[in-house]
């Protein structure tokens, strides 16, 4: 890979802040997910990191068919671009679960589903689809670990599993599965990892074993997220919904060395100031960068060296440099962030690059609560 691999032509020309998208590192992070899992029929990538129809065209032309969605908006959007199995990963409540019979209604071709882990949620989205006659798909949130949502896993799942794939209580419900997030699991290790959601997951195996030993329907079982994608993918009978790893960033690729994803998502920016001596001012604020991390892990720059992190407000990003005499006004940075997935969701729309040249722009769509519906 070539050092200035990230610089693109033509720099001058371009609004900062912004955000690039390499397009060719895209393509190369979905072929490296199905090199980890081996078949795209088992892939079912998170499309919360990027939110943008042209990637979810991208995976639906390397054969991937299963989306997860953290949104009405972003399940929209995946409809828009032509995926047609969506399972928002979420419990739906209140608005939401109109919402999502209007989201089923104008998309009819695509079979939409969503999380359940009570039964005042079920008998809330089975009330509501009943009333107009249609079906809802659902999952069953399952918590081994993360203690974010989800039932525990013990013997009141299995009756809720049982009572909602029986069509007797809620008929207007249709239970396919299983949904298991243990996104806690990041130790860089992959055996440790390993060893822990190994651990994790094993109530779970045994609730499986007893559903089936129940004859009742074998559910299908989603699992995990990026850090625990490279673990679930060696379970055959499993799904998996890595999300972050498509565009990728500083913080995963760090933590998690076994991965060989490539960062296909550079923020670019000027600098716009230098108010003393050492220091100097990015129009990288909180505006345009994920602030949810400690300063130090906010990004880390390609093309500076010898730096401290001072402050970051709304507009301005401080730093203090070694080399400041040689920076000007003006210079162009690029940098890639701790945490990628916050960042998109603060751009309307990001360049998109090819060979170190801007071929246009991607609409980041899904960045909005509505589309449509």
């Amino acid at each position: 890979m070539k050092d200035d691999w990230f610089k693109v032509q033509h720099e001058q020309d371009l609004d900062t802040p912004s955000l690039l998208i390499f397009k060719e590192k895209v393509l190369h992070n979905i072929k490296e997910m199905l090199r980890i899992i081996g078949t795209p029929d088992r892939l079912m990538p998170h499309v919360k990191t990027y939110k943008m129809i042209e990637i979810v065209q991208l995976l639906l032309a390397s054969g991937v068919t299963k989306f997860k969605a953290a949104t009405i908006a972003e399940a929209e959007m995946t409809a828009m671009a032509g995926g047609q199995f969506v399972l928002i990963a979420h419990q739906l409540v209140g608005n939401k679960i109109h919402r999502l019979l209007q989201l089923q209604k104008k998309y009819p071709y695509v079979h939409f589903a969503s999380l359940v882990d009570c039964r005042a949620v079920a008998e809330a989205i089975h009330t509501t689809f009943a009333k107009k006659n249609s079906l809802a798909h659902v999952f069953i949130d399952v918590n081994n670990a993360m203690d974010r949502s989800g039932l525990a896993v013990d013997e009141e799942l299995l009756d809720f599993y049982r009572d909602l794939v029986s069509s007797e209580k809620y008929p207007q419900l249709i239970c396919e599965g299983l949904h298991v997030y243990d996104g806690n699991f990041r130790q860089s290790n992959f055996e440790e990892r390993k060893n822990a959601i190994d651990r994790a997951f094993e109530p779970v195996n045994q609730i499986i074993e007893k559903i089936q030993a129940m004859d009742l329907p074998k559910p299908m079982v989603v699992c995990g997220g990026t850090p625990a994608f490279t673990v679930h993918a060696l379970r055959e009978q499993v799904y998996c919904s890595p999300g972050t790893c498509l565009i990728s960033d500083w913080g995963y690729s760090d933590a998690l060395p076994e991965q060989r994803f490539e960062w296909a998502g550079v923020l670019m920016t000027r600098v716009i100031s230098k108010p003393k001596k050492g220091y100097i001012t990015l129009d990288l604020g909180h505006k345009a960068l994920a602030s949810e991390n400690p300063l130090t892990k906010r990004v880390k720059f390609l093309n500076l060296t010898d730096y401290e992190f001072i402050s970051q407000s709304e507009e301005h990003l401080v730093l203090k440099v070694e080399d400041w005499e040689n920076v000007q006004i003006g210079d162009i940075l690029y940098g890639i962030p701790y945490h990628i997935c916050p960042t998109i969701n603060l751009y309307n729309e990001v360049y998109v690059v090819e060979h170190q040249e801007v071929i246009g722009t991607w609409q980041v769509i899904a960045r909005n609560r509505k589309i449509t519906v």
